[in-house]
């Protein structure tokens, strides 16, 4: 197997990491030119470089660069956009504008939408001017996501929608949510649904946050109470929502091959930095326990490396290769954090907020404050908890993976009562 990148990927390669050091703020690197875990930005400078940084982004053309040029994107090809994403994850900047816009509701225009609605949307995604939210999952359709109850019906040139939607982040703030919703309900479930690019700020939409065990709010139910959108708002043509909603999900579990598991291997050597402190470290079953951690993070990165020579060989396995990362992560995850939690012991389960509780060299950085009175760690440990839930259940994922990659046949259906 060559793992080497070609030579024009390890040029822009060059490339990036020039425009990097010389648009970060200095002190950014050490001197070994990674970043440097131990520079912060706080107060005002902090404020000026989330106002000033995407910006920059968009004048140097690295939001949505591998779109096509003629819709303001760069037009990188696939390994261009790894080594973009590599770059940015190995310094530790920032890389996008808005998440549900530049990577899941963008390209599913850009694949789905008519020439007016790339006109009308590309631009405000483009430049982080257009803020996004998704509205998939409801109450009672989470996994079984195509049976939800969301519908929308046609009177004259406006859908007038009905439903509620819940786990809806960022719903606060932003200007347009991509709605799954239900338009046909004669025909099979998978069959009656549209994709629509609904406004927010409008009567009959109702955001109710959602307070979370560390006191965040950013996920929110939605309800939609006669809340309209244009007729010409559909993407993909009416009935077809479920082939568009697949492939924004396509996209929200295919931008990292290389770089996912590098979340994981910073927060594994925080965990170790801790046990070395406090000496669980000369614990054998925790070192053991550390052992295997170590192994499924390297599992993890060698995974990325196959789904990239899937894209780049056109073998077509990314669903399945998506739902075995997708699950191997998620309850890794659960797991690893458990033992975070055996080796800090009675100390990692005191909510203080203090400064020294506030940050995690690598994993991440959290105002101490009243609202997020938890950890780096403590919210990675709460977060875990939801991640074998969200994006496809873990048994989802099973089924996936013995159907499409085993040839098992189909999960038996429960008789109808």
């Amino acid at each position: 197997m060559d793992l080497t990148y070609p030579v024009e990927a390890e040029q822009f390669r060059s490339d990036i990491r020039s425009w990097l050091t010389n648009n970060l703020p200095q002190g950014w690197f050490g001197a070994d030119g990674e970043r440097d875990n131990d520079f912060e930005l706080v107060g005002e400078e902090r404020e000026q470089f989330n106002q000033d940084w995407p910006l920059r982004l968009f004048e140097g053309g690295w939001i949505c660069a591998s779109w096509p040029t003629e819709y303001g994107g760069k037009g990188l090809d696939t390994m261009q956009s790894v080594v973009l994403s590599e770059e940015f994850d190995r310094a530790g900047a920032p890389m996008r504008g808005d998440f549900f816009g530049d990577t899941l509701v963008g390209p599913t225009i850009l694949q789905w939408g008519t020439e007016e609605q790339k006109k009308q949307f590309l631009p405000g995604i483009l430049s982080g001017n257009t803020g996004w939210c998704q509205g998939f999952s409801e109450p009672g359709s989470g996994s079984d996501l195509a049976s939800l109850q969301c519908k929308a019906e046609l009177d004259g040139d406006e859908w007038i929608i009905n439903g509620q939607k819940v786990w809806t982040t960022q719903a606060k703030g932003s200007d347009y949510c991509f709605l799954l919703t239900r338009t046909d309900s004669t025909v099979a479930k998978h069959a009656g649904i549209s994709y629509m690019l609904v406004p927010m700020n409008q009567p009959g939409v109702e955001i109710r946050p959602i307070k979370q065990v560390d006191s965040s709010e950013e996920f929110n139910e939605v309800f939609f109470t006669d809340a309209r959108c244009p007729k010409d708002a559909v993407v993909g043509g009416v009935n077809n929502g479920w082939k568009v909603a697949m492939t924004t999900l396509g996209f929200e579990r295919g931008t990292s091959a290389t770089t996912g598991h590098r979340r994981f291997e910073r927060e594994l050597e925080a965990i170790v930095d801790v046990a070395r402190t406090n000496g669980k470290i000369d614990d054998p079953l925790i070192r053991q326990r550390l052992a295997w951690a170590h192994s499924k993070v390297e599992i993890m990165r060698i995974n990325g490396l196959r789904s990239l020579a899937d894209v780049l060989n056109g073998t077509n396995n990314a669903a399945a290769m998506g739902a075995m990362n997708k699950m191997n992560w998620s309850e890794y995850h659960r797991t690893v954090m458990e033992l975070y939690l055996d080796i800090e012991g009675p100390l990692g389960q005191i909510l203080t907020g203090s400064d020294d509780t506030a940050s995690i060299p690598g994993v991440g950085r959290r105002e101490a404050t009243e609202q997020y009175p938890v950890s780096a760690m403590q919210a990675a440990f709460f977060f875990s908890r939801s991640e074998t839930i969200w994006g496809g259940t873990a048994e989802v994922q099973r089924n996936i993976v013995g159907e499409r990659v085993l040839g098992l046949p189909k999960e038996p259906k429960p008789p109808q009562s």
